[in-house]
C-alpha cells in the first residue's frame, strides 16, 4: 500500500531500478550450493539463531543478490561459508565448493581455499586495510600467500595490474601508499583488487556500495561486472540496495529474521513478488514517476524482531498486511515452497497474494 492505494505488483518498480535482463548462464555446473545452514549463537538471554535453514546455489557466471535489512542474517552467512565465524559459533547444515564440503573442512585445508577459490570483498574497506602497511604490500601479501614461488618483479607487476584493473590510475606510485592516502571509494577498490588477486572461482561481496555516493557506488558495480566478464566468477553480492542488485543481479534471495523469505530471478522478485515481505521492500522505494510531492513513501510498519525472541509461526506476521491473526500465519512456520519452476516463498498464500485485499498500513 501507498497511501491509501494498493500497488500492483508490475507497478513496484518505476523506470529508474529497471532490471537488467538477466545473463544467460554459461555452465549448468554449480560452484557453490548451501543446503540448510544453521547458524546460532548461545548468550546469557538465549539461542541467537542467525541463520536458520538457508538453502542456494551459484553457477559460473552467475551473481547471486542477497539482500533483507540489517540483521536478516546476510553477512552471518557468508561468514559461516568462508569458515570466518567464532568459535563459539555453532554451524551446522552442508556448504559445497563443487565436490568439496566446507564446515567439516580443517582448517589448514580451508586456507587454501578461501581467498584462491572462494574471496571475499569485505564491508568496511578502511578497517579491513591495515594502516601501517602500504596498500602494494597488502595486496602482494595476498597473492604471495597462495603463490610461494614467485618473483619479486612478477609479483610487483602483478600488482600494478590488479590496481589498473579495478581503475586506480599509476598504480605503481599508488602501490606506495598508505591506506588514509586514499578515498573510501579507492579503499573499496584496493580491497576488490585484493579478493581478486588469485582470480577466485566464486566472490563474495559484502555491501561493496555502503557508504559511497551514488556515483562512486556506480564506478564500483562497474569494476565487479568487468571483473566477472574476464573470469567468469561467480558473485555473491549482500546488500540492502535494491537498487544496486536490479542492476547486476541475475537471481535474487530475500531474507527475513534468519531465514529465506523468497528466491527467484530478477524478474520474478521484482515484477511478480511472492512474499510481502519483498513487496514492501520493492514499495519502499523512490520513484522518479511518482504522481505528486504528497504521495509518501510506503513504509513496513514495526522492526524486525529479535531472533533470540522470533515471533511463532511466519516471523514476518506481526508486520504483514496479508496476515490471518489468529490464524495460521501466527500459529505455524511456512515452509519454503517451490512456486515457480525458478521460484521459492515462505509464505502461507504465496500463490494467492494478488487476490488477497492487504490491511491498511
Amino acid at each position: 500500500m501507498v497511501g491509501d492505494r494498493a500497488i500492483a505488483p508490475a507497478e513496484l518498480l518505476g523506470p529508474p531500478y529497471a532490471p537488467a535482463s538477466p545473463a544467460p548462464f554459461v555452465s549448468s555446473e554449480t560452484l557453490l550450493r548451501v543446503q540448510n545452514l544453521k547458524v546460532e549463537f548461545h548468550t546469557d538471554e538465549g539461542v541467537v539463531r542467525a541463520v536458520d535453514d538457508v538453502s542456494f546455489d551459484v553457477r559460473p557466471g552467475e551473481t547471486l543478490g542477497i539482500v533483507g535489512e540489517s540483521g536478516s542474517g546476510k553477512s552471518v552467512t557468508s561468514m559461516a561459508i568462508l569458515g570466518l565465524l567464532p568459535r563459539y559459533a555453532h554451524v551446522s547444515g552442508e556448504v559445497y565448493y563443487r565436490e568439496r564440503e566446507l564446515i567439516t573442512m580443517k582448517p589448514k585445508e580451508l586456507r587454501n581455499i578461501r581467498g584462491k577459490n572462494i574471496a571475499m570483498i569485505f564491508q568496511d574497506a578502511l578497517a579491513s586495510l591495515n594502516p601501517v602497511f602500504r596498500v602494494g604490500d597488502q595486496i602482494a601479501e595476498a597473492i604471495k600467500v597462495h603463490n610461494p614461488d614467485i618473483g619479486r618483479r612478477e609479483l610487483h607487476d602483478r600488482v600494478c595490474e590488479l590496481l589498473d584493473l579495478v581503475g586506480i590510475p599509476n598504480p605503481s606510485e599508488r602501490a606506495q601508499q598508505y591506506p588514509h592516502e586514499f578515498s573510501g571509494g579507492m579503499r573499496q577498490r584496493v580491497m576488490i583488487a585484493m579478493s581478486i588477486s588469485n582470480e577466485p572461482d566464486v566472490l563474495i561481496a559484502d555491501e561493496p556500495t555502503t557508504a559511497l555516493d551514488v556515483t562512486i557506488q556506480a564506478q564500483v558495480m562497474e569494476v565487479i561486472e568487468r571483473i566477472q566478464d574476464r573470469t567468469n566468477s561467480a558473485i555473491v553480492l549482500i546488500t540492502h540496495d535494491l537498487g544496486v542488485v536490479a542492476g547486476v543481479a541475475d537471481r535474487v534471495m530475500v531474507m527475513y529474521a534468519g531465514r529465506q523469505a523468497e528466491l527467484g530471478s530478477i524478474d520474478q522478485i521484482f515484477y511478480e513478488p511472492k512474499h510481502p515481505y519483498t513487496r514492501g521492500l520493492l514499495a519502499s522505494l523512490p520513484r522518479l514517476d511518482r504522481r505528486t510531492r504528497d504521495d509518501r513513501l510506503h513504509r513496513i510498519k514495526g522492526q524486525p524482531p529479535s531472533l533470540i525472541y522470533v515471533p511463532t509461526g511466519c516471523p514476518f506476521h506481526p508486520r504483514c498486511p496479508y496476515a490471518e491473526v489468529p490464524g495460521v500465519c501466527d500459529s505455524t512456520r511456512p515452509p519454503f515452497l517451490q512456486i515457480e519452476t525458478t521460484q521459492w516463498s515462505a509464505c502461507h498464500f504465496a500463490t494467492e497474494l494478488d487476490e488477497r485485499e492487504p490491511a491498511e498500513t
